[in-house]
């Protein structure tokens, strides 16, 4: 890989006055997390799924909570069980280091819903999850508003026949079988609350950067192109900072031409230690 490429990243980093860190699902593959992505990495990390012909977007639907929720709580429990048991890599304290240099003055936008950033240090109050956080429980009716810590539930999976064992978790106020507050696909139930709060003070920082005309550099890792709500963010926001886009990615880092942007066709992990070595 052409080493400029790394030594401009770090000239922008250098100059910049605040950071924007943007990250989907490739940011957590090299702390050992399954990549889901096309049926056969989805079915990799859950074989039972494939013996009933279910892919991540079929599984990763509240019906299942109404349906079949010993099969729901399998899918989510494993995955809950899985994010508390994994350590963040050290691209993470990577991207510590950086922040910390720019006097704290940054912000997370991620789908990912597995909570590393805050388990590696980050600010909870300066993350958005967009796509919501399985460490966090709601109704699936809902039958209210409130969402509640998953801290200190326990699920338990019999992962040979893929079958959450009781006691299944139940909302605290109805009795109804709770679900993680999780944006799922055709979700009419999520409860937005959280991540609206989230959204409410990353814009207030963002604008903030852009009436003190702040340098801002957005630092993307690993968001692909089947959910682009990371990417397209990323790019939006370069556009209407004039900052400048770094985008790690080992397989979609292709970057558009109307924006400043730097492409690094590398893993989380492989492209922030590099970037980091010419710090």
């Amino acid at each position: 890989m052409d080493k400029s490429v790394f030594s401009k990243a770090k000239e922008v980093i250098q100059e910049a006055d605040s950071v924007l860190i943007t990250a989907g699902a490739g940011m957590g593959v090299d702390s050992g997390l399954p990549d889901f992505r096309g049926k056969e990495g989805f079915w990799k990390a859950y074989p039972y799924a494939k013996k009933l012909g279910l892919n991540f977007q079929d599984l990763a639907h509240p019906r299942w909570f109404i349906e079949n929720p010993r099969l729901a709580w399998a899918f989510y429990g494993h995955r809950l069980n899985l994010y508390r048991n994994t350590q963040p890599h050290e691209g993470f304290y990577i991207l510590k280091k950086i922040v910390e240099s720019k006097n704290n003055d940054y912000f997370i936008f991620t789908s990912n819903v597995d909570g590393q950033f805050q388990k590696a240090g980050f600010d909870e109050k300066k993350i958005v999850e967009i796509h919501g956080s399985i460490h966090y429980l709601q109704c699936t009716l809902p039958c209210n508003e409130d969402i509640w810590s998953a801290d200190n539930v326990q699920v338990n999976v019999d992962m040979e026949n893929f079958q959450a064992l009781d006691p299944l978790l139940t909302c605290k106020y109805c009795g109804r079988i709770a679900r993680p507050n999780i944006l799922m696909f055709n979700d009419f139930s999520w409860i937005p609350i959280r991540t609206e709060s989230q959204e409410f003070r990353f814009n207030l920082w963002l604008e903030k950067v852009i009436d003190l005309n702040k340098n801002l550099v957005i630092i993307e890792i690993g968001a692909g192109k089947a959910i682009p709500t990371v990417r397209l963010t990323s790019e939006k926001i370069a556009k209407i900072t004039n900052g400048v886009l770094i985008r790690i990615n080992p397989r979609d880092y292709d970057v558009p031409k109307n924006i400043n942007a730097i492409s690094i066709p590398a893993g989380a992990l492989e492209g922030l230690k590099s970037i980091f070595s010419f710090l």
